[in-house]
């Protein structure tokens, strides 16, 4: 469980439990193997894709990545999140493709979905890598990065933590989630597509999303 995205995890605030729309799909796949689950937390989702192989966690939603799928069986696609920059009130930059000029500096979440997603597409500007969606805020705020990148719902979370930034129209990419299962469980990897289908057929994530009232997650149809 990546306890840095709110719009999947959270904890409940008055007794700490887990709850959101991951812990609800995990439930769900433990009662149909008829298994206990046991949450296995980590603070980032790199740390999530970086444990794959030390037999620590047998799935986890995470955003589906060519990267991370040369060692991750990703199920389908399981929901939606526009993903887009936030930039200084003052700042020339007025539409998403103008970023990716010569000087700017954008600063991303090192191994976030789509971190990943820029490294690859990024041509001329600067990506400078944080430790977590906080740092991120934090050198953005300094005059470090010109640009800000991150999901839409969490940039609109983070406004009043960037009193002197505005958000560009428009995204940079979509994220997808998917149910990933290390690439050698191949039996497993084939449970999980008929699974995550079933999930989508049924509305089971799409109500999800909505009993936990998460805005800016959609599920994928």
């Amino acid at each position: 469980m990546n306890l840095s995205n709110k719009l999947f995890t959270g904890k409940d605030p008055s007794s700490g439990q887990l709850r959101g729309v991951s812990v609800d799909l995990m439930r769900e796949l433990a009662s149909r193997l008829h298994v206990p689950v046991d949450f296995v937390l980590y603070g980032t989702p790199g740390e999530v894709a970086d444990a794959v192989d030390q037999d620590t966690w047998d799935v986890a939603i995470l955003a589906i990545e060519p990267a991370r799928a040369e060692k991750i069986a990703f199920s389908p696609a399981i929901t939606e999140i526009e993903a887009t920059y936030a930039v200084a009130n003052d700042s020339p930059l007025r539409s998403v493709a103008q970023v990716d000029s010569a000087g700017i500096r954008v600063a991303a979440p090192d191994k976030a979905g789509y971190e990943l997603y820029l490294t690859r597409m990024l041509r001329n500007a600067t990506l400078i890598r944080t430790k977590g969606f906080k740092e991120s805020v934090d050198l953005f705020n300094r005059g470090g990065a010109d640009a800000l990148a991150g999901l839409t719902p969490a940039l609109l979370e983070s406004m009043p933590e960037l009193p002197n930034a505005r958000l560009l129209e428009g995204k940079f990419m979509t994220v997808n989630h998917g149910i990933g299962t290390p690439r050698t469980r191949i039996a497993a990897a084939e449970y999980l597509k008929t699974f995550v289908e079933e999930m989508n057929a049924s509305g089971f994530i799409a109500q999800s999303i909505q009993r936990h009232g998460i805005k800016g997650l959609s599920a994928v149809q």
